[in-house]
């Protein structure tokens, strides 16, 4: 299963580096004081302790999560892309139809990775977090999923929707 959003996933991700806002590292470089270091990081869920938390579309996500197999093609591209990715920040929540479509696929992409590890926050909970990622400065969006390399520099981040 991918995400209908139209062209293969790898093309949609593809275009992540132009809608990163500018990388900022955990040193507070770049836009505002960064709030994402690596204590803040570990607070985040495992995907395990967020679908045990969910209360909506929990069936969904967890069929929509059993059908999807991971390509060793272009799919295996997509984190090579990425190569210094250690961390995927992940804002959500489970009632988002566009996390739905999105979060499992994500999830499967990361667990085939050893090296990265995934932290899933909850949006209305997180604030202190939502506020560094609005969308156009303005928009709690989600779903939001943002990587880092090991030093918690941001590397890419993607909102909400595909680039267009």
């Amino acid at each position: 299963m991918r995400p209908s959003l139209g062209g293969t996933f790898l093309q949609w991700v593809a275009a992540w580096e132009h809608v990163s806002c500018g990388a900022r590292s955990a040193s507070g470089a770049g836009r505002g004081a960064i709030v994402v270091t690596k204590e803040r990081f570990a607070q985040g869920m495992t995907v395990r302790q967020y679908i045990d938390q969910m209360s909506t579309n929990k069936a969904r996500f967890l069929t929509a999560l059993d059908s999807i197999a991971i390509a060793a093609g272009e799919d295996v591209q997509l984190l090579e892309r990425f190569a210094a990715t250690r961390k995927i920040l992940v804002i959500t929540e489970d009632w988002c139809g566009t996390s739905l479509a999105l979060v499992p696929f994500v999830v499967k992409l990361a667990e085939g990775i050893p090296r990265i590890e995934m932290r899933i926050f909850l949006r209305d909970e997180n604030s202190d977090l939502m506020d560094q990622f609005l969308k156009n400065g303005l928009y709690r969006s989600i779903p939001v999923f943002a990587f880092f390399d090991e030093h918690m520099n941001e590397l890419a981040r993607f909102i909400e929707r595909r680039p267009s």
